[in-house]
């Protein structure tokens, strides 16, 4: 079954292994902002987190890279919810939204921390698996702040689904 979504619509299940990708390519461009003192990178990383937020991967060049092109060769995908992702990409773009606006008033040094803060995040999740954002996400759900139907396959796993590569 092919899942049909309006342009700006989140996936509700993606694929993990896409997701991962996706933070080892913010990885290297927030590394490579704070190695080089290219701090502007962070406007560049906000506008995919905005696109990311805003439709998955459907226009975003990390996303399509990972989900086309990446995850495809790195095996069966793991498919998970998609909400806690989102929420994981809002917490990304509202970071570098910061970040960029520090820079801009002239305050590089807070744009570093803030670039430092998203690598160890970035780099959490591309290397470990451990999505901060999700793990705040179900923190919500379980205080009663996000509503169970926002997720319901955040609580039932039988309601998680394979779906073929690139989906």
């Amino acid at each position: 079954m092919v899942e049909v979504r309006t342009p700006f619509e989140f996936p509700a299940i993606v694929n993990e292994k896409a997701a991962r990708v996706v933070a080892g390519l913010v990885v290297l461009v927030a590394a490579l902002a704070l190695l080089t003192g290219w701090l502007w990178l962070s406007a560049v990383l906000a506008v995919g987190f905005a696109l990311r937020v805003a439709s998955g991967p459907r226009f975003d060049p990390f996303g399509l890279l990972a989900t086309t092109v990446i995850a495809p060769r790195l095996g069966e995908p793991v498919m998970v919810p998609g909400p806690p992702k989102r929420f994981a990409q809002a917490i990304g773009l509202v970071l570098t939204l910061v970040a960029t606006g520090f820079l801009v008033a002239g305050l590089p040094a807070v744009t570093t921390a803030l670039l430092a803060i998203l690598l160890v995040f970035a780099t959490l999740e591309s290397a470990l698996g451990f999505c901060a954002g999700c793990y705040a996400f179900g923190l919500l759900m379980r205080a009663g702040l996000v509503p169970e139907e926002t997720c319901a396959a955040c609580n039932d796993i039988s309601l998680r689904q394979r779906q073929p590569a690139g989906v």
